[in-house]
């Protein structure tokens, strides 16, 4: 695994815990990019995120047919893109996805959609099944430039402060 990545071990539960440390962590300009395959927990992360952000329970629609959600909430502006549906990358202009990048933090699912237009400093979410247990994911987090990469090493350690041992 790369220096600055970190593979986590989590339950549904758990994963929706790893959001708290996150959320601390956000700030203006990031693109947070959520991978995996469909059903992985891509959308369910990303409520739980939008929701410790607000610190508060929010209504978070998946943005599937949508394609792009925007939460103005005390804090910042998130936008919640879902990209699974574009067939070429230059269909986000249509969705603001410029004017999200330096408006907020980005939440992208399906980020491959964006190809080169995929911002270089980002942090990437990796979500898998377990191959244990269905209902377990591991979560890899990697950052990519100087900011993200120390959150992803400070959510990393918050997550290993709070499992089991």
């Amino acid at each position: 695994m790369p220096e600055g990545s970190y593979r986590i071990a989590v339950s549904e539960r758990g994963l929706q815990g790893l959001a708290s440390p996150l959320a601390n962590g956000l700030f203006e300009g990031l693109v947070v990019a959520l991978w995996g395959d469909l059903g992985a927990g891509k959308t369910t992360f990303a409520r739980a995120l939008i929701a410790a952000v607000a610190g508060r329970p929010v209504e978070v629609p998946s943005p599937t047919f949508t394609l792009v959600q925007t939460y103005d909430l005390a804090s910042l502006r998130i936008w919640h893109f879902d990209l699974y549906r574009l067939s070429h990358a230059d269909e986000v202009d249509e969705l603001g996805w410029d004017e999200a990048i330096g408006d907020g933090v980005v939440l992208v699912e399906w980020p491959d959609r964006l190809g080169t237009r995929l911002p270089a400093a980002r942090l990437d979410v990796g979500l898998e099944f377990s191959d244990e247990d269905t209902s377990a994911r591991a979560v890899t987090l990697r950052g990519h430039g100087i900011a993200a990469s120390a959150l992803a090493d400070a959510v990393a350690q918050a997550a290993r402060e709070t499992s089991p041992s």
